[in-house]
């Protein structure tokens, strides 16, 4: 055999070589139609307080403007909030403002004779009305401006109770029981 037969041979080769490989190549890739999942992931606006302690017990003096609760009660704000919200406020108040605390036969302690120390703050009364609770019952304890960088978050407050029986000196002597109602509100 010549050289040019030769070559033409191993070219004739090479070709046909070549040509396997790229056909199966092409067998090997082999591709589908693409198909999308449409993803949705929700987190709710959502507010929660809870409180350390659900029980304050009072040792009364009659006449006396100081009687403080057994226990500070710390309550604790959280908060996962839309942009849409420009603060978190919150209350305490009571469902009634003439009788905070009764004894069951008449004998009552108004809110305006009931007072919270709020973060070491002043003793206020609660006097107020507020968005929950009895008309002049209530008493804000924080507002707290929601910004870009605290759309969640948390926050204490700490609180210290007194009742002021300087207003009632008369107050005759019973067990007075009451409930009292933290809750945070966001606009």
């Amino acid at each position: 055999m010549n050289l040019p037969a030769k070559l033409g041979a191993r070219g004739l080769g090479v070709f046909i070589f070549a040509i396997a490989l790229a056909s199966g190549a092409r067998a090997q890739v082999l591709n589908s139609g693409a198909r999308t999942i449409t993803l949705q992931a929700v987190l709710n606006d959502s507010i929660t307080v809870s409180l350390s302690s659900n029980a304050v017990n009072f040792n009364l003096t009659a006449g006396s403007a100081s009687n403080p609760g057994s226990t500070s009660v710390t309550a604790t704000t959280s908060w996962a909030l839309k942009p849409s919200v420009g603060s978190l406020k919150l209350y305490a108040f009571f469902s009634s403002s003439t009788a905070a605390l009764t004894d069951g036969a008449g004998n009552n302690i108004p809110s305006a004779d009931f007072q919270i120390s709020n973060n070491a703050g002043p003793f206020n009364a609660l006097t107020n009305t507020v968005p929950f609770g009895g008309a002049n019952a209530g008493l804000q304890l924080s507002s707290t401006p929601i910004l870009g960088n605290n759309r969640t978050g948390s926050r204490n407050d700490v609180m210290n109770l007194n009742i002021n029986l300087a207003p009632l000196p008369s107050l005759p002597a019973a067990t007075y029981t009451g409930t009292l109602t933290i809750q945070a509100q966001a606009i």
